[in-house]
């Protein structure tokens, strides 16, 4: 490989198509590339006569500009509700639907969804010329079937150029949300990148675009590890932008969903499009495929600070642990390759934001309806259990009790994802929890935190191995971390996964207290001096 402190922007270009075609990808013709629509015609048309010759003769046995009304269904749909509707639901054109992702098989799937899955075609094009208005070009766009669903732009750190500023810059101020390609949702993600950074955006509006890092993280610091055989960046296309691995996002991870309650019929624009940060896409995948090799009955410490997206890491994690499929029979708790691992997912919170998350989540990603419950009364929770209800929704004071529920259901396997570190620790509330855990309040002078009450109700309780747990917080106690962590050879318990508070001060997510803090020592001293 070239030296990597001496690269032009085309040779990391180069880099990433050689990669991609090496992988299931088609390199696309920057002519092919329609304006109007931002689709590549030629793919675009090719995966519709290869997969769904039928459909289209049922279009066009009545219609003879067949093709015109495919086009201009296709652009208006878009318009009033964004590709993902169009990726997730198809295309309704007279008596035929129109699909444009066939979604990976699952282990129970049957062959003709296996076949489809590889009528998907990926392709990549390089310097696409987007603008009705100028010749201006983007670096390369992913399409998936001849949608343009990703666009990135490259910097070479060797000019002076970075991902972070001059790549975020040009899409500021050179790629107007006018042009089609550019327009909210048209696109899934926008990407800058260079050898040593990543940013995302999902919606461009000038100046005001906001980016996200999109990195790794570096052993407890923002950006990327070093990569002594390449470009530190090289995840991002080969492993984020691989034909699975980008059919997982666009299935399980991106949602569009309107955060304002009080809109009540939200249109496009009143949206926001989730795309994962990296350690959130990370940790759900690792969990789930962690799960998949080894089954039901494993305890899981997630260290993420403040900042890192908590609530929709745990909300995507909820969702796909109830389509977790064990890798083999030999798992623990498998009840066959084409049986899920787990027959309720129980989510153990006090927080309302994150109910409402969930609900819109699942209604996103799932056609089936009724599949979530709230427990706020014991009597709730164990008729949602017996119910067979797929996630579960209750609260910190309700935990001790959900052990006991599942350790009398040792025919069903649960997966209990604990989201402590928001519940409230004052007032009623707190004096509610203690009393549900058997705590008196009058003698418990230094009052334990909810770490302490959720390993004290787990230490009194006979653990069964019929659930996993999946603990997310911020801060772990020593105590926290023996009963969730991974031990290690030096006797130490670390976290499944972490994200840590120091990497969310420096990509900017939280606050640096310590950053101006002067001690009581310093200022009488300088308190003395002035006098």
């Amino acid at each position: 490989m070239q030296k990597l402190t001496n690269f032009s922007e085309k040779e990391l270009e180069d880099h990433i198509v050689t990669a991609l075609t090496a992988n299931g990808y088609q390199q696309g013709n920057p002519a092919n590339f329609d304006k109007i629509q931002a689709i590549d015609s030629h793919y675009f048309w090719q995966f519709l006569h290869n997969s769904q010759q039928t459909a289209l003769d049922t279009i066009a046995k009545h219609n003879p500009d067949w093709q015109k009304t495919i086009i201009h269904r296709l652009n208006n749909t878009i318009k009033k509700y964004g590709i993902l509707h169009i990726l997730k639901k198809g295309l309704d054109v007279d008596n035929a639907n129109l699909t444009f992702l066939y979604p990976k098989p699952l282990a129970s799937s049957s062959q003709i969804a296996r076949d489809n899955y590889r009528q998907n075609i990926f392709t990549v094009t390089r310097q696409v010329r987007y603008s009705q208005h100028n010749g201006n070009s983007v670096d390369l766009v992913i399409f998936l079937n001849g949608l343009a669903i990703i666009t990135l732009e490259l910097k070479s750190t060797h000019k002076n150029q970075t991902a972070r500023f001059n790549a975020i810059e040009q899409y500021k101020k050179d790629r107007s949300p006018d042009d089609p390609l550019f327009n909210f949702a048209r696109a899934i993600v926008h990407f800058t990148l260079d050898n040593q950074e990543a940013y995302m955006t999902t919606r461009l509006n000038g100046a005001n675009t906001f980016f996200l890092p999109f990195n790794k993280g570096n052993h407890g610091n923002a950006g990327n590890p070093p990569n002594p055989n390449g470009f530190n960046t090289e995840y991002l296309w080969n492993e984020v932008l691989q034909p699975d691995s980008l059919v997982n996002l666009i299935s399980h991870f991106v949602r569009l969903g309107c955060d304002n309650p009080d809109i009540k019929k939200p249109n496009l624009g009143d949206m926001t499009l989730y795309f994962p940060r990296y350690h959130q896409m990370s940790v759900v995948r690792r969990l789930v495929q962690d799960v998949a090799g080894n089954g039901v009955g494993k305890r899981y410490l997630i260290q993420h600070s403040a900042g890192s997206g908590k609530s929709n890491s745990i909300t995507w994690l909820a969702y796909q642990l109830i389509e977790a499929y064990p890798h083999s029979e030999q798992a623990k708790g498998a009840k066959g390759l084409e049986q899920p691992l787990y027959d309720s997912v129980i989510v153990v919170t006090d927080r309302k934001i994150l109910d409402k998350q969930l609900k819109d989540n699942i209604k996103q990603f799932s056609e089936v309806k009724g599949i979530i419950a709230h427990a706020e009364r014991s009597k709730d929770l164990r008729n949602a259990l017996e119910n067979g209800k797929k996630i579960i929704i209750t609260t910190i004071q309700k935990f001790p009790f959900i052990l006991d529920d599942i350790g009398e259901m040792a025919d069903k396997n649960f997966a209990i994802i604990i989201d402590e570190a928001h519940s409230s620790q004052s007032g009623m509330a707190h004096d509610g929890m203690n009393t549900a855990l058997g705590i008196d309040t009058d003698n418990d002078g230094d009052m334990d935190d909810n770490q302490d009450r959720i390993i004290k109700a787990m230490e009194s309780r006979k653990m069964r191995g019929n659930g996993s747990y999946f603990a997310f917080t911020a801060t772990p106690k020593d105590s926290t971390l023996e009963k969730f962590g991974e031990k290690q050879a030096d006797g130490r318990f670390t976290p499944f996964d972490l994200y840590s508070m120091k990497q969310a001060i420096e990509e900017g997510f939280i606050l640096d207290v310590l950053k101006n803090y002067t001690n009581d020592k310093v200022v009488y001293k300088l308190k003395q001096k002035i006098e």
